[in-house]
């Protein structure tokens, strides 16, 4: 359960900036159609969802098909609880359906702009939100979302209300476009992001004067043109040059490329041992191994060259909001994981004894876009580090990389469908 309080330790207003926070971590999909103008990610549940009256105010519990990102706020004026959502019809919500408390006058709901939905539940007097969370049915997929509301001077209601700001949700009379659903670009084209490691003051690792930095940049040259060439991707790069661009600013660089992917690329070297043959990795709080800890460490670290703050970048409430919004993104980046780990496999690209693997890369942390680490190859190893400057085995492993990205986004598309209803 993710919840925010507003009690006397947290202010109810940081509770709401809490949920403004939410989503903007979150990418929704969706266009409009229906009746609504809605696409309908995620539809009530009226079973399973009530207002309950309480001396002091009232618990409202949704329950929805699936997780969508999602605002709660007071407006005053008159008083009301305000809820917008990603695509939820409320169609079968009727009259009185949700129940009854004193403290609620009516229950609206309706579309306020293409591929948005809102609950509106009129107040009798000032109710303030003391707590509000989703919690995921892992046995359904559903999600359950309670908020408390309960009775508060006028002054602090005042205080506590109030439209947040956040891109993330619709603003009254913007015409902001809805994002578009994954593997549709404007020109019909996947939009992949390559993240060539390192750069600029941070040559990553070096072996006989030859830098990480330059081998992906050389690579993820060749492997953009690759993509181009099928005639089925926009490719952007975090980096062109020999440039240093921090952890935060690649993310950045996907997220206005409106990347449906995004590939970060190395070719590291190991401290201890022996290690040879490519690496997919994921995202996790927990590296799988102490390796893969040590690897992440110096990728992580890679900012506090450039004197980056990082210190706030993994609270707690980061972290919770991250978890949420990877709900739908998590199943995605796996499979794309998969994908590359098969790739290179048919093409005959050698793969570590580990191909698959996670740690906690800050680069991969965009939570709305599937995200991958590509270990090349490893230089500490001077066979790795030949393969890695010969233009024949970077043109295998690229052809590898275009064959499993076409294959995910293949069968992405045919799942898209079922991750609606």
């Amino acid at each position: 359960m993710v919840a925010a309080k507003g009690n006397g330790s947290i202010p109810g207003s940081l509770m709401i900036r809490f949920f403004a926070l939410l989503v903007a971590a979150m990418l929704a999909f969706g266009t409009p159609s229906g009746a609504q103008g809605l696409f309908a990610l995620a539809r009530l549940d009226t079973e399973r969802s009530q207002i309950e009256d309480r001396p002091d105010g009232f618990d409202l519990t949704l329950t929805i098909s699936q997780p969508v990102p999602y605002r709660v706020q007071t407006l005053a004026d008159p008083p009301r609880l305000v809820m917008d959502f990603r695509e939820v019809d409320f169609d079968p919500l009727r009259p009185g359906g949700l129940g009854y408390s004193a403290a609620v006058d009516a229950v609206r709901h309706g579309a306020i702009q293409a591929g948005w939905s809102r609950l509106v539940i009129d107040l009798t007097g000032p109710f303030a939100v003391d707590t509000a969370g989703m919690q995921v049915d892992d046995s359904d997929g559903s999600a359950r979302i309670d908020v408390m509301l309960r009775e508060t001077d006028p002054t602090t209601f005042a205080a506590r209300s109030g439209g947040s700001s956040s891109r993330a949700f619709p603003r009254k009379g913007s015409e902001s476009r809805p994002a578009r659903r994954p593997n549709e670009a404007d020109d019909g084209k996947l939009t992949v992001v390559l993240d060539p490691g390192h750069g600029g003051i941070d040559p990553g690792a070096v072996r006989d004067g030859v830098h990480e930095a330059d081998l992906v940049l050389t690579f993820a040259r060749e492997l953009r043109e690759a993509l181009r060439r099928t005639g089925k991707y926009n490719v952007a790069m975090t980096r062109d040059s020999d440039a240093f661009v921090s952890l935060e600013a690649r993310i950045d660089v996907a997220r206005r490329a409106n990347a449906d992917i995004f590939l970060s690329l190395h070719a590291d070297a190991v401290l201890e041992g022996i290690a040879s043959g490519a690496q997919v990795y994921t995202l996790a709080e927990e590296a799988s191994s102490r390796a893969s800890a040590k690897l992440a460490e110096r990728h992580n670290r890679d900012d506090l060259l450039a004197g980056v703050d990082l210190t706030e970048q993994d609270d707690e409430i980061a972290r919770v909001l991250m978890s949420m919004a990877r709900i739908e993104t998590v199943p995605r980046t796996d499979a794309l994981a998969d994908a590359l780990v098969d790739g290179f496999r048919d093409a005959g690209v050698r793969l570590h004894k580990r191909p698959r693997d996670f740690a906690g890369f800050s680069v991969l942390k965009a939570p709305d876009i599937p995200s991958v680490l590509i270990e090349l190859g490893f230089m500490s190893s001077p066979g790795e580090l030949e393969k890695l400057q010969d233009g024949a085995w970077r043109a295998k492993a690229a052809s590898a990389i275009v064959s499993a990205v076409s294959a995910w986004a293949e069968e992405d598309r045919a799942r898209a469908g079922l991750r609606r209803q």
